[in-house]
């Protein structure tokens, strides 16, 4: 692996890169904040689908995306005179050491659990209204629902068991039934979010992101689905023309 020295040296030719890439491409120089923004966030999905496919040099091209977005937000920054790279480095070195009291204060922790209590609990001290505060108004709902329940466990609102867990998701799932009886397509569509809810729940419970465990079974869909087409074609036909027996068929084999 490189050492720090050469780690240090790639750092500084990106940030120059990035100076004449500024300074130099009509591209680059029209860009702003908000043109970025869901650029960054269409980075970040690729990112995360390299690591679901575990593929280690996709993983490390995307990281590279992401660490130029970083730094052109840096650089839009300092043409703003509010921050710059050195700036966003020294206040995440500063919250890292003041939100680690274990490793650079006195305080003491048995497991991970109690290092994630504490870091919502000194998130609290900074002045948070609510530990909620930090879960992004603009996240997907699976994954709002899933950080919503982690923080609140992070401060003991938890069940003790999954078992408890379990028992609620059925539960829901028994009113989501009463809701169908009576035809309320509101009270439906309400249950169903619980449903989904107390889901998640027992997807933490059991140490399962369901976030990612959602995806691979889009994945295991995409495959099969994708495969039907192709045999329907090399039947000479088209999938919309097979029968459900014969879609099925397929879809077994795939499975296989």
């Amino acid at each position: 692996m490189n050492s720090k020295a050469s780690k240090l040296e790639a750092f500084g030719h990106l940030l120059d890169v990035m100076d004449e890439l500024r300074e130099k491409c009509p591209w680059d120089q029209k860009q702003t904040f908000e043109t970025l923004r869901h650029l960054t966030i269409e980075e970040t999905y690729e990112l995360g689908d390299a690591i679901l496919k575990n593929d280690l040099n996709e993983i490390k091209k995307e990281l590279g995306d992401l660490l130029l977005h970083i730094v052109f937000y840096a650089r839009l920054g300092s043409e703003e005179s509010a921050f710059d790279i050195a700036d966003v480095t020294n206040d995440i070195i500063e919250k890292l050491i003041y939100r680690h009291p274990h490793i650079y204060g006195d305080v003491a922790v048995s497991d991970a659990e109690e290092v994630k209590k504490n870091w919502e609990a000194l998130k609290l001290s900074e002045g948070k209204e609510s530990v909620l505060e930090g879960v992004p108004k603009g996240l997907p709902a699976l994954i709002k629902a899933q950080r919503m329940q982690e923080k609140a466990a992070g401060v003991g609102f938890d069940w003790n068991t999954k078992d408890q867990v379990w028992d609620k998701f059925q539960e829901e799932l028994s009113e989501l039934d009463d809701a169908l009886s009576n035809g309320d397509a509101e009270a439906i569509e309400d249950e169903f979010g619980d449903v989904l809810f107390s889901l998640i729940n027992y997807a933490r419970f059991l140490k399962i992101n369901p976030e990612s465990a959602l995806e691979r079974t889009n994945q295991k869909f995409m495959y099969r689905f994708q495969y039907i087409e192709a045999q329907a074609k090399a039947q000479d036909t088209s999938i919309e023309k097979l029968s459900l027996n014969q879609m099925e068929a397929f879809w077994q084999e795939a499975k296989r």
